[in-house]
């Protein structure tokens, strides 16, 4: 069939859809030939059109096709007789089966698809949830469904995160982050290096020797063998999928019901009808074109109402990113932030630092691996005016919650590169025994350890960070960087929910105290003075003595008081008194003498399988004992 073109208008990469027709903007220079290969969805017959060489502004082309129906094509390009797909494609055709292994062979052929209809976001708008009030939590959409999460066509799918959104909130989490859900290639394919000509052999009738005999027939076996194409090898997969990837379209495979953009924007609409926030983990390669990149952050925000990105990669214009109209309200998470972006005290806060420095002075405490209290007592308060801290005792690519007081080495041989991937240091103790135990008191202990973590996080000023099934346990069998896991060892084991069913609580219990006492996360940074007159400063650290402490490295435990008063919510002036113990027996803290009227109760225990079931007035109100490796809350009121 023969379409009418005319010139496009430069104004948008990729396709736009007009009354006109379809415009198709690419990037291909003057002296190229380029076309526009279109291919009937149905019976996979191609149209080509040649773009004209005039069509062109800088390095980019355009071209209308007139009255073409996107409902029947898809695309590619052509560039000097390579095909190639179109980086800003909307949709990718191709990838609708998870590792479909049949897209190793050299005939496959992976196409650009088009957005569809007009989608109806009903007032749809991004929460904008504070950073003082958010509660992270981090997921992989497939591995989070996969096991025992959702049933049929929704394991591994948007849909089956958008069925998890009552149990998130009833948790207490405000912000849900993704790890890519843009299209990207999970088959792991090495390339086939082509030899020069000189070096490829070829078959001719005159080079073939003709053996005798019973070897005749398999000589002349392996010779065909060798002239047939060979299917190329899968090596792994791309689990996780931190490759370069299609950035402008949702991955297909994660669509349940064949139409994986109305799905994902059901999923935001969902979350935003819940006060929940969508972040999309991004990753970025070092030869991407970097006005690309902010063409990436605003599609998404733009298109599918994304509240905010976790950046990765190197050398991306972060600056630029942060200093964008557009995404001057978009959530940018990133490993730092230079300087001059915190200048502006005006601005909307935006920049959240994102790195793994609150999760290794927790675990050294823990673990006893060379643990610096002065280190912790800062991460606990650590906060700025502009900047917002993300903090985690584990993350995706290290080990899970569970395995840091299961395993002391890494366990990585699964994936293929002889232990040698992963962290190597993750300061983390097995207490004994490596790996599951049946050993009531190790069992005891680990668990809690794991209350410990989990309070720590929460109790600090940043905001937490739960990586997804830490909040019941879920362990990789101290796999420390699932990246190719895609089974049991990388999913998250639902079944674990229902055993550790008291966990669970425990962790909505931590967050819903934090939700309640907002003097601990405190949108600004703590003054540790009576800079409002009250008699008391904002936060003070206390020992045996109150209002003395001493941080030498064989000090190990610590109280750290803090004044509601403070609070610039004024929903609750009670103080909070927590007591932190890392030594292995028991200490004595003491507690600072309350104003009158107001008396100390306390609240929580880790010691206590079921922390929160200890509530109590004291009896006295000037000293407190402390088990062993536990974490106690006093309120004043």
């Amino acid at each position: 069939m023969k379409y009418a073109i005319r010139e496009g208008d430069y104004a948008k990469m990729g396709t736009v859809i007009t009354n006109a027709g379809t415009i198709f903007t690419f990037e291909g220079k003057k002296e190229a030939d380029c076309a526009i290969l279109l291919y009937r969805r149905k019976t996979g017959d191609r149209t080509r059109i040649e773009v004209p060489k005039e069509y062109c502004i800088g390095s980019l082309r355009s071209c209308l096709v007139e009255k073409l129906d996107v409902r029947h094509y898809q695309y590619n390009y052509e560039i000097d007789g390579e095909e190639m797909i179109d980086p800003y494609a909307a949709r990718i055709a191709g990838r609708e089966r998870w590792f479909d292994t049949a897209r190793s062979k050299d005939s496959y052929q992976v196409r650009g698809g088009f957005a569809g209809e007009e989608y109806d976001w009903e007032g749809d708008r991004t929460p904008e949830i504070p950073g003082e009030d958010m509660v992270m939590y981090k997921l992989h959409v497939r591995g989070f469904s996969m096991d025992g999460g959702a049933k049929g066509r929704k394991r591994g799918t948007f849909a089956a995160v958008a069925d998890k959104i009552p149990y998130l909130k009833e948790l207490g989490i405000t912000t849900v982050e993704l790890m890519p859900v843009y299209e990207f290639e999970e088959l792991v394919i090495p390339k086939i290096q082509k030899l020069p000509d000189y070096l490829t052999w070829k078959k001719h009738e005159e080079n073939v020797h003709k053996e005798q005999g019973e070897g005749a027939a398999d000589a002349e076996e392996d010779l065909k063998e060798r002239e047939q194409p060979e299917e190329q090898k899968v090596e792994k997969v791309n689990y996780w999928g931190y490759l370069p990837g299609n950035y402008f379209a949702p991955k297909a495979s994660y669509g349940a019901f064949g139409d994986e953009v109305k799905e994902f924007k059901d999923l935001i609409k969902l979350l935003h009808r819940n006060r929940m926030e969508c972040i999309m983990e991004v990753y970025f390669d070092d030869k991407m074109n970097q006005n690309m990149m902010i063409d990436v952050l605003r599609f998404w925000v733009m298109n599918y109402h994304v509240d905010g990105f976790h950046l990765l990669g190197n050398s991306l214009p972060v600056k630029a990113m942060a200093q964008d109209l557009i995404l001057s309200r978009t959530k940018l998470f990133y490993i730092g932030f230079e300087p001059e972006l915190t200048a502006d005290k005006t601005a909307y806060p935006h920049l959240y630092v994102y790195n793994d420095e609150y999760m290794y002075p927790l675990r050294k405490l823990l673990n006893h691996i060379d643990g610096s209290l002065y280190d912790f007592a800062n991460q606990q308060k650590k906060q700025h005016k502009i900047l917002n801290y993300v903090n985690y005792a584990a993350i995706n690519n290290s080990f899970t919650l569970a395995d840091i007081f299961l395993y002391s080495e890494k366990h990585n041989y699964e994936n293929g590169e002889n232990n040698a991937d992963g962290l190597d240091w993750n300061f983390s103790s097995n207490y004994g025994i490596e790996g599951p135990t049946r050993r009531k008191y190790i069992q005891s202990l680990r668990r809690k350890q794991m209350r410990n973590a989990m309070a720590m996080v929460c109790f600090a000023q940043g905001i937490p960070l739960i990586a997804s099934g830490d909040e019941f346990g879920n362990s990789q069998g101290g796999n420390n960087n699932a990246y190719c896991q895609d089974n049991k060892t990388g999913w998250i084991n639902w079944r674990e929910a229902r055993n550790n069913r008291k966990f669970v609580e425990y962790v909505g219990k931590l967050l819903d105290f934090r939700r309640s006492h907002p003097i601990i996360r405190m949108k600004n940074p703590m003054y540790m003075h009576d800079y409002q007159g009250i008699g008391y400063p904002d936060l003070s650290y206390h020992s045996d003595r109150a209002w003395v402490v001493g941080f030498e490295p064989s000090r190990q435990f610590v109280g750290m008081l803090y004044c509601g008063s403070y609070s610039e919510e004024g929903k609750s002036n009670d103080f909070v008194y927590i007591a932190y113990n890392f030594h292995n027996g028991k200490k004595f803290l003491a507690i600072p003498k309350l104003p009158r009227g107001k008396s100390w109760t306390m609240m929580m225990d880790t010691a206590l399988e079921e922390p929160f079931n200890c509530e109590h007035t004291l009896e006295k109100q000037d000293m407190i004992e402390i088990s062993g490796l536990s974490i106690r809350i006093l309120i004043g009121k």
